[in-house]
């Protein structure tokens, strides 16, 4: 059995504190990957989800385009999920970089998104296709009151198979090509 000196002590209550932040950190990350695949049709995408994961002064990137700020974004996770007809995001790796209350964060993830039939039928399709992405997220996220949240999220793909949602962005159907083009 080790003994635990007072001296020993301020430097393993900072250990306990940094696995404590990476914990809860990893939470998030986790709560926002399960949010996107566990709420069918986007219904549960309102104030309460946005606010248990993201800053009122957020700014999210992503293939479907840019988001300023936390209103407006439950809508906007809405109309892109409703796209599909149900998904699966893995998240690995995860980098935390811990600073005082915020810290940094990037993992790869593997993102297969289930066309609905409506937009199988229309291409021709047999039900059950599907649009697979690996990507990587990186962002930062800050201690609140209420917890980590995410500050900034940058999600980006780095290669795609299979056909992509019917109705797209502009700068969605920009890095699908870019993408593709890379895989080419």
């Amino acid at each position: 059995m080790t003994t635990v000196t007072t001296t020993d002590a301020p430097a393993l209550q900072h250990q306990v504190a940094v696995l404590v932040d990476r914990a809860e950190i990893t939470g998030l990350i986790d709560r926002y990957l399960l949010s996107l695949d566990t709420l069918p049709g986007g219904g549960g995408f309102d104030d309460d989800w946005a606010r248990g994961l993201f800053t009122e002064d957020v700014v999210i990137t992503s293939p479907v385009g840019r988001h300023r700020g936390i209103a407006g974004l439950p809508e906007s996770e809405r109309a892109t999920m409703a796209k599909f007809e149900r998904t699966l995001h893995l998240g690995s790796n995860y980098l935390i970089g811990l600073d005082g209350d915020r810290a940094t964060v990037r993992w790869n993830a593997l993102m297969t998104h289930v066309h609905l039939a409506s937009t199988q039928a229309a291409r021709g399709a047999e039900p059950g296709g599907h649009f697979d992405v690996g990507g990587t997220f990186t962002g930062e996220v800050v201690r609140t009151a209420d917890g980590w949240r995410f500050r900034s999220l940058d999600i980006r793909a780095v290669w795609t198979s299979g056909q992509g949602p019917l109705v797209l962005t502009p700068k969605a159907e920009e890095t699908l090509r870019r993408v593709g083009a890379q895989a080419a």
